[in-house]
């Protein structure tokens, strides 16, 4: 049935404003008028908005703000990643539905959800997911050693930055996994992975976005370091069309990673990124590391030089002075 009503929506928007009958529908699809009629319904209860006028023939009005699979799969222009999309409306983390599939899934393959009750972030730490946000994670299965996987993160941070700026959003990278307007953060990356000592068997790549999330409505204590994306434009954005685009940055990047290595990867990290040159404070599980951030190394390490030396640190917490 979900095939049959993609293949509805994918017939009215091709249409636009055109009214197209259950004739032509049922004709073009292989069934009834009946069968016609029922999935129109059927999407009618979805919250899609379809005029019906006798005689005429049926007109998508609008679709509903919902990440539903159709509304990312027609017109999503990408050979691998997004070619099989499973939707939620509530689950408690994308990146564990998303590794319960794993080995099975194709790789690609999409895990999309409205809501995410226990969503997180680094070190477990909680990730709030209430409707409105753009919560997915993304199965991959590269042929890299997974002491190599961090490099993976390093690529989904330049391909959320591009695609917000596609969108006209000036979004930068803050080391290790942030992806921030200014000092705010807007969006975050969870890279997670099933590997044994010289074989990956998949990654998932969670990705949490405040799209149209109002900063007011998170929590008091995370209001005054977070930014959405509806609240830079000053309207809604349409998150379907924003995926699209998402996925289709992540499939380029992934794509030069595969064929290339991280070489380009790394430098347009660089250039992307607002924490290189900056006086920091790295909080690590045994010290803090301060000094002046000067680079990350290809395993996406953060170098930082203060009087004591060069020091390379693979993971913590970082604060701009």
């Amino acid at each position: 049935m979900a095939d049959r009503k993609m293949d509805i929506i994918r017939a009215l928007k091709e249409a636009g404003e055109a009214p197209i009958s259950g004739e032509d529908l049922g004709e073009k699809l292989g069934i009834s008028r009946t069968m016609v009629w029922k999935y129109i319904k059927a999407l009618e209860e979805n919250g899609y908005v379809i005029e019906s006028s006798p005689g005429a023939g049926y007109v998508l009005v609008s679709p509903p703000d919902k990440l539903y699979p159709a509304e990312i799969s027609i017109g999503l222009d990408t050979s691998i990643i997004g070619n099989d999309i499973h939707y939620f409306e509530t689950v408690d983390s994308t990146n564990d539905v998303a590794k319960k599939m794993g080995i099975r899934a194709e790789e690609g393959t999409i895990v999309v959800a409205e809501v995410q009750e226990n969503g997180r972030g680094r070190k477990g730490d909680p990730w709030i997911s209430p409707k409105g946000g753009i919560w997915l994670s993304v199965i991959l299965k590269p042929s890299i050693l997974p002491a190599h996987a961090p490099r993976l993160t390093l690529m989904a941070g330049v391909a959320v930055a591009n695609a917000m700026r596609q969108f006209g959003v000036d979004a930068s990278i803050k080391w290790p996994n942030d992806v921030v307007i200014g000092k705010k953060k807007i969006c975050g990356i969870l890279t997670e992975m099933d590997a044994e000592a010289d074989h990956i068997g998949f990654v998932v790549i969670g990705i949490g976005i405040n799209a149209n999330v109002p900063v007011e409505e998170l929590p008091e204590e995370l209001r005054e370091g977070s930014m959405s994306l509806s609240s830079i434009k000053g309207e809604r954005i349409n998150r379907a069309e924003f995926v699209q685009a998402l996925l289709k940055s992540l499939e380029t990047e992934y794509l030069r990673f595969k064929v290339d290595g991280s070489t380009k990867i790394l430098e347009d990290w660089i250039s992307l990124s607002n924490t290189i040159g900056r006086q920091v404070d790295v909080i690590t599980p045994h010290k803090i590391i301060s000094g002046k951030a000067t680079g990350i190394n290809p395993d996406g390490a953060l170098i930082v030089e203060n009087d004591e030396g060069v020091h390379e640190v693979i993971a913590g917490r970082c604060i701009y002075k």
